[in-house]
């Protein structure tokens, strides 16, 4: 059955006074700098750059670990949602996730230079799908825990709070404990902290424990302080059952035309998202030659960007709705993908402002070209967190608290289904353009294919019905 009026709590209180929702929050402060730091900007690149043989080889081994752990959330995400259903809580599966998650993590400081690429790499799946697991059986709370009015705000609030956590992370990382191997010092040129040696890339390993130590007590105050589902059923007969309610489910969910409508087009623009922010910065770097400084740079300015503006979106969704703010987003984005595919290296908006090449002092974003870049990268930093936010809030208004295990399940099977898309796009444009343009230019064209996959994605959220907002109720479709 669909969602309705009176699924939230019964209570007169705002929801950012409420214990349980701030607790609620928490967990994705407590989430993002495994995302942020381990995955992104730290643990990652010394996956590639040091820990394995040579950057191809560490490219590929750390690409086939994310391919992996996407196959495996994909797969396993609709099945365990179904049975967390029936079985009630949605905590105990935090805390088992946690627990692999954690471990998975510490265990990764041992993954020093020489190390088997095969094992860490497992480590890495084990814990990139345990957190992804995790925030299925989180997003799947807020139908209860929120009333309907209260879901866009609160979206958006905790996904900016989780950038903060991530950029807190990020900085300190970045700052006294992750030094170069060239230099031997940290972002603000100092030795690293409990001297750590940065050519053993002790740092950069350091990020994982310290990221696990983070997790575990942030999401202690969703233990504590969040209300959870009674318990239903018995988990070995809620498994028995969760394939014929995961079948259902998908039998289901083609009946609801409005919400399969928003499915369908949160897989097409959420391809596009992923692929601008994750190829955005290799983009810049064959373009400007840029270092993993301003690379480091460009993503810390993104985040930044992205804490207020999260907090803004959230007002916008509890006055216009979530399908309003996921358009705005949308045409964000694609107004960022023109600029940034509009600027070379010496010009931007197709060549209509020609700029001189930097100087000889050079410096961080020293040309006309890279500072145009960076602001079409504050566009990006404008609408990725909201975008992603607002597409929670929209599912959360559309189911009940009942089927919200299973329905956000889907929601992240759903947004795992089609990841290879946008990057393959890019990828093969590229190619195809690299027979008659230079590598620059074909890069370009190839980075262009992204305004697809927005526009389709706009053109299908127009055609769908929002969901249900504050004083109305849900029709059934």
């Amino acid at each position: 059955m669909g969602r309705s009026q009176t699924d939230g709590p019964a209570t007169s209180v705002p929801a950012l006074r409420r214990p349980g929702v701030w607790g609620w929050m928490a967990f994705d402060f407590a989430a993002q700098p495994f995302f942020t730091v381990v995955l992104t900007f730290v643990f990652g690149p010394y996956f590639v750059s040091q820990l394995a043989p040579d950057p191809a080889t560490g490219q590929t081994w750390w690409s086939l670990a994310a391919t992996i752990a996407g196959i495996l959330v994909a797969l396993g995400s609709p099945f365990l949602g179904a049975v967390a259903d029936r079985a009630g809580p949605r905590k105990p599966w935090i805390a088992v996730f946690a627990a692999f998650k954690i471990a998975a993590l510490c265990l990764l400081w041992f993954a020093a230079p020489g190390s088997p690429l095969v094992v860490v790499a497992l480590l890495v799946v084990v814990a990139s799908v345990a957190a992804e697991f995790s925030i299925v059986f989180n997003d799947a709370m807020m139908p209860r825990l929120l009333k309907n009015e209260e879901i866009g705000r609160v979206s958006n609030v905790a996904w900016g709070i989780g950038y903060a956590g991530g950029i807190v992370f990020l900085i300190g990382a970045l700052a006294f404990l992750a030094g170069s191997p060239e230099t031997g010092r940290t972002l603000l040129g100092l030795t690293p902290l409990f001297g750590l040696d940065p050519a053993a890339g002790e740092g950069s390993r350091a990020t994982a424990p310290l990221a696990a130590l983070w997790y575990l007590v942030f999401i202690l105050p969703m233990f504590v302080l969040t209300p959870d589902r009674p318990h239903g059923e018995k988990v070995s007969a809620a498994m028995r059952q969760g394939v014929g309610d995961l079948l259902a489910t998908f039998r289901e969910i083609r009946l609801r035309k409005p919400l399969f409508q928003f499915l369908i087009a949160r897989m097409i623009y959420q391809d596009g998202v992923n692929a601008l922010v994750v190829l955005g910065g290799a983009f810049a770097a064959g373009m400007f030659g840029w270092t993993l400084t301003e690379s480091g740079l460009f993503g810390i300015i993104l985040n930044v960007v992205a804490i207020p503006s999260c907090f803004a979106a959230g007002a916008l969704d509890a006055r216009l709705g979530s399908k309003a703010v996921v358009t705005m987003a949308i045409l964000c984005l694609s107004a960022a993908t023109i600029g940034i595919v509009s600027t070379g290296p010496d010009s931007t908006l197709f060549g209509l402002l020609a700029f001189a090449p930097p100087g000889e002092a050079g410096g961080v974003f020293a040309s006309g070209a890279e500072k145009s870049y960076v602001v079409f990268g504050l566009l990006i930093g404008l609408a990725f967190g909201p975008i992603q936010a607002s597409s929670r809030s929209w599912m959360a208004k559309s189911v009940s608290a009942e089927e919200a295990g299973r329905y956000f399940g889907f929601y992240a099977f759903i947004g795992r289904a089609t990841a290879f898309l946008a990057p393959a796009a890019v990828a093969g444009t590229t190619e195809l353009a690299s027979g008659s343009f230079d590598p620059i230019t074909a890069s370009r064209i190839g980075m262009a294919s992204l305004i697809v996959f927005f526009v389709v994605g706009l053109v299908l959220v127009a055609r769908t019905e929002g969901p249900p907002e504050a004083g109305t109720a849900r029709r059934a479709s």
